[in-house]
């Protein structure tokens, strides 16, 4: 009888995984049955927030769901990547990440998150140099002018940013290390507010995307003093390197990848990559991206990851030997 009982158990056990399987398998077959959220951990109007607005609305389209943009700047961009950390893995729970995932694992002490572990990489969205930006009561048009004044002053010019952690900190204080400056940083809850001040005065000196600071060094508001990238940028063929300004090898660049929760179903990943693969490559994402200085990139999820865990490597290193804080 007890054999009987547990042939019986046997068949329920199977029956019931299999209807889980096939009702897996309707799930992902049917993605997405509701709307998606993205996650940007920035507040409205900075550079991430830009180009994540300019995805999801074209997600829309492909997807047939609405995008539900969910901002959640501040503590170094760690709330928002915890929150999808513990997402639910089903697609419907995305994020943009930054260049600051890639940042903060050596920067900050212990992270309740894995950064690759907990992640699925579905693309590197766009790659950007930052540019170094300063009000002109700064006085200063070059990095060289820049720096012969944090010497003369030292510890008295503030430069501001999106927040510890973030390219814009790193940049300043990689900056502050080769050239053996010191300046104060002023840390903002997102690249916007960050720039308003500086567009005000408040602060003199910024380093943050093209995509948010060009129009007003095109405008006059503010002078560019240099690009972070290795090689002058297409957007501003004018403004000359970091690098070449005197201090060779200098390198750092702004950029966006999407993710998913790890164990995010391999079919769903799939469907996103190709979806946001196209929007990258379409004719009009591409020239709103490379008007700002920004190269998409648009990969497959193994170089992203690869891509992710190299700017971790990196990162890590810089700030050992630079003694960086995080503040």
């Amino acid at each position: 009888m007890g054999v009987v009982r547990n042939y019986f158990k046997g068949m329920v056990s199977v029956a019931l995984a299999g209807m889980i399987c096939l009702l897996c398998v309707h799930a992902v077959a049917a993605y997405p049955e509701r709307s998606v959220r993205l996650v940007i951990p920035y507040p409205p109007g900075g550079a991430g927030d830009i180009v994540g607005r300019m995805l999801s609305i074209k997600l829309v389209e492909l997807l047939g769901q609405q995008m539900v943009i969910d901002n959640r700047p501040g503590g170094a961009q760690v709330i928002a990547t915890q929150l999808v950390a513990r997402a639910p893995a089903d697609g419907y729970t995305l994020f943009l990440a930054s260049a600051t995932h890639g940042i903060n694992p050596g920067l900050i002490g212990k992270l309740p998150y894995d950064s690759i572990r907990d992640f699925a990489p579905i693309t590197i969205v766009a790659d950007s140099p930052l540019i170094f930006a300063a009000h002109p009561s700064l006085n200063v048009s070059t990095i060289q002018e820049l720096v012969a004044a944090a010497k003369v002053r030292p510890g008295r010019i503030n430069y501001a940013s999106s927040g510890p952690g973030t390219g814009g900190h790193l940049s300043n204080e990689l900056l502050k290390w080769m050239a053996r400056i010191d300046m104060v940083h002023v840390p903002y809850k997102g690249a916007a507010p960050a720039l308003v001040d500086v567009l005000g005065g408040q602060v003199p000196l910024i380093c943050t995307s093209p995509l948010a600071a060009l129009p007003h060094v095109m405008s006059g508001r503010l002078r560019g003093l240099a690009m972070t990238s290795l090689k002058r940028s297409r957007a501003a063929p004018d403004i000359p390197t970091v690098a070449e300004s005197g201090f060779p090898g200098y390198a750092s660049s702004l950029w966006y990848a999407m993710l998913a929760p790890a164990r995010t179903p391999p079919q769903i990943i799939k469907r996103l990559h190709g979806d946001t693969v196209k929007i990258l490559k379409s004719t009009d994402v591409m020239e709103q991206l490379l008007k700002q200085g920004a190269d998409p990139i648009a990969n497959t999820p193994q170089e992203a990851e690869k891509f992710l865990r190299s700017e971790i490597e990196r990162w890590t290193k810089v700030i050992l030997e630079a003694k960086i804080s995080g503040e």
